[in-house]
């Protein structure tokens, strides 16, 4: 288990609960020869660049949790470092309840689903909020083709990892069907020339 992660979730509050309930191995994990999971590596990376959404939770002045679902085309959050994550906002229901929340608590957390091939990642970071026209950041943040872009959020990475799979249940979105159809559609027509050949 990464240190990173561990330091940021495993609270005194939660390390009393392991004990309580029998798993306080994970808190002796913790020591000083485990190092990472504050770095983003080339699997993460890929990982990360190819999912259309994500659960982005924020926390309010008054401690309340609020979560929101974010998404775009497969890229749309893009790996700008080994510890930098990026992507446009764009213009939603005009509540700002994420952004209120960030502009007193600049911590979030991120999920990052891949329903399709039961993978999930686990993001903790520390947002900065940026004019959609910063100049560097904007070249090098992707914009999606449909909405408003209202600002740029920069994530820089405290902890990160991957979840257990056990419980994620498999769902297709329209693309993987839509080429899982194409595929077998080619793989159909291609025997079908072989028997009309072989009836020749």
């Amino acid at each position: 288990m990464p240190v990173a992660f561990a330091k940021v979730a495993f609270t005194p509050s939660v390390l009393a609960q392991q004990e309580r309930m029998g798993s306080g191995r994970y808190a002796r994990l913790l020591s000083e020869d485990r190092q990472g999971g504050d770095r983003i590596g080339p699997a993460e990376r890929t990982f990360i660049e190819q999912i259309d959404g994500f659960y982005q939770a924020t926390v309010s002045e008054t401690g309340w949790p609020y979560v929101q679902f974010r998404g775009g085309p497969r890229g749309f959050l893009r790996v700008l470092d080994d510890q930098t994550i990026a992507y446009a906002d764009l213009s939603g229901n005009r509540q700002y309840i994420s952004l209120g929340n960030l502009t007193r608590n600049q911590r979030v957390a991120l999920i990052l689903m891949d329903y399709v091939h039961a993978r999930r990642l686990k993001i903790w970071g520390h947002v900065e909020i940026a004019d959609p026209d910063d100049g560097d950041l904007a070249t090098r943040v992707p914009t999606p083709g449909t909405g408003q872009v209202e600002r740029l959020i920069t994530i820089r990475v405290a902890a990160l990892d991957w979840n257990c799979p056990q419980h994620i249940p498999q769902r297709l979105n329209t693309e993987d069907v839509a080429d899982q159809i194409k595929a077998l559609k080619a793989e159909n027509d291609a025997l079908r020339d072989v028997i009309a050949r072989g009836q020749k």
